[in-house]
């Protein structure tokens, strides 16, 4: 491992050093949103500013279940983190390890050496990952929808079922192909299989052997509700709407098992699946456990109502990475809403510190909360008092996340998809082969098989 020294090569060394270092760990909604505030508020001289992020983009989570129903483009819900910024660096790569006591962490770059970056001030926004239980079988075949390239592959990888269903007679391999498994009935959970359960619907048309009544779409949930964001009364309305719809839904239900493919389910029912979506909640990244920074009983890095990391100076936290408090004894929501909120508390409490001047408080009143739940469909509750469902939700749903997008380009690429999904059908054309793009040209170059023998797959 090189020395922090090393950092100066990174950014072009000269009398910049000298300049103080703020370091933005994670570029998603908090990471991004703090960025360009802290570039638009800060002068040239007052500060050098760092992102750092595996990906080159910010993703705009919620439109995820729309991008694997196929009415979003996937380029349409990432922005280009290098596009947004004028004065931010951005480095791609992973911060596997934080030294805030020595002001420095350990950067893995996507390619090249380990090596220390020292910093002033450290952001922590590197939000969350899918939290995953020992379930036997989970980890082999499931799949979350937390990124972009989830959500393309459950795309491809749905409709490759219907391919692997049609293109049989033998009545085990339909039945599995077409049973489809969701696991976690939050707004991840609830809103995919919706929307993938509406593609799938939809494609039926082109396939002469399938009909809608041989899908088989299951979610899974522990709790006794769907969708507690929304409240018990939505959240009733929209699991009558996926049960009217044929989704048979398990409340009160666990995974067991998913070895080689067989769900096991806690109220005894097994069963074969060819698709396993796990949206059962999410825990912080895994490089707040990996820092010496103070955390709470979950795992979340602690913080005041200030955005100020407690214990230690000039560390500043929000998103899911964190916990803030909501002033009455609890925390806010780790969720979109909130990180956007925060964002701007947060830069500047960032600039208040680096001044010498007073923070302020993040203070947040619930809006509500939007779910789409396949074309024309949606639950919502709006303000604590306003309850909608169906269409109107649906309509309410479109026009907050249209609004919440970054960037006009973004915005107008949406608006865009969505007005050609008005104008024509859905495309049903499944790209299976992204997942593995070079295997046409491994079996391009096997050797010819002799004449009359079968031909060879590459392995």
């Amino acid at each position: 491992m090189t020395e922090s020294r090393n950092y100066r090569l990174v950014h072009g060394g000269g009398d910049e050093s000298e300049i103080p270092h703020i370091l933005i760990v994670g570029g998603g909604y908090l990471g991004m949103y703090t960025a360009r505030r802290l570039e638009k508020k800060l002068g040239p001289g007052e500060a050098r500013i760092t992102v750092v992020d595996p990906n080159s983009y910010m993703t705009y989570q919620p439109f995820l279940p729309e991008t694997a129903a196929g009415n979003i483009s996937p380029r349409n819900v990432v922005v280009p983190l290098r596009k947004v910024f004028n004065r931010v660096r951005v480095l791609n790569g992973r911060v596997i390890q934080i030294q805030h006591a020595d002001r420095k962490v350990v950067f893995e770059p996507t390619h090249g050496t380990t090596t220390e970056i020292a910093y002033d001030y450290i952001v922590m926004a590197a939000g969350a990952v899918s939290r995953t239980l020992p379930i036997p079988g989970l980890a082999e075949w499931g799949i979350g929808i937390k990124t972009v390239e989830e959500a393309a592959y459950l795309r491809n990888h749905v409709l490759d079922q219907l391919n692997i269903a049609d293109s049989t007679d033998d009545p085990e391999v339909r039945r599995k192909a077409l049973n489809f498994v969701f696991v976690g009935g939050g707004f991840a959970g609830a809103e995919a299989i919706a929307e993938l359960e509406d593609m799938a619907r939809d494609a039926t048309r082109i396939y002469r052997s399938i009909s809608v009544d041989d899908l088989h779409f299951y979610l899974i949930e522990a709790a006794d509700k769907i969708l507690p964001e929304v409240g018990p009364e939505v959240g009733t309305k929209a699991l009558n709407q996926l049960k009217a719809r044929g989704i048979d839904v398990r409340l009160s239900t666990f995974l067991e098992s998913a070895v080689d493919q067989r769900v096991k389910l806690s109220d005894g029912t097994e069963f074969e699946a060819g698709t396993l979506v796990w949206t059962a909640g999410v825990k912080p990244s895994p490089v707040v456990q990996a820092s010496d920074l103070p955390l709470g009983p979950k795992g979340h890095v602690d913080t005041s109502e200030y955005l100020i990391v407690n214990g230690v100076d000039n560390a500043f936290a929000g998103g899911d990475n964190a916990q803030v408090p909501d002033g009455n004894g609890g925390f806010y929501p780790p969720n979109a809403q909130n990180a956007v909120r925060q964002a701007p508390v947060l830069a500047d409490n960032v600039i208040a510190t680096l001044r010498g001047k007073k923070p302020t408080a993040y203070v947040h009143k619930n809006l509500g909360a939007v779910a789409g739940l396949g074309l024309h469909k949606g639950a919502a509750q709006l303000f604590g008092k306003v309850k909608l469902n169906g269409r109107m939700a649906w309509y309410a749903h479109r026009c907050y996340h249209l609004f919440a997008v970054p960037t006009f380009n973004r915005k107008m690429r949406v608006l865009a998809d969505w007005t050609m999904a008005l104008l024509f059908r859905r495309d049903f054309a499944a790209l299976s082969e992204m997942d593995d793009p070079r295997q046409a040209f491994e079996e391009a170059s096997q050797p010819p098989a002799e004449k009359g023998e079968p031909l060879r797959r590459a392995s």
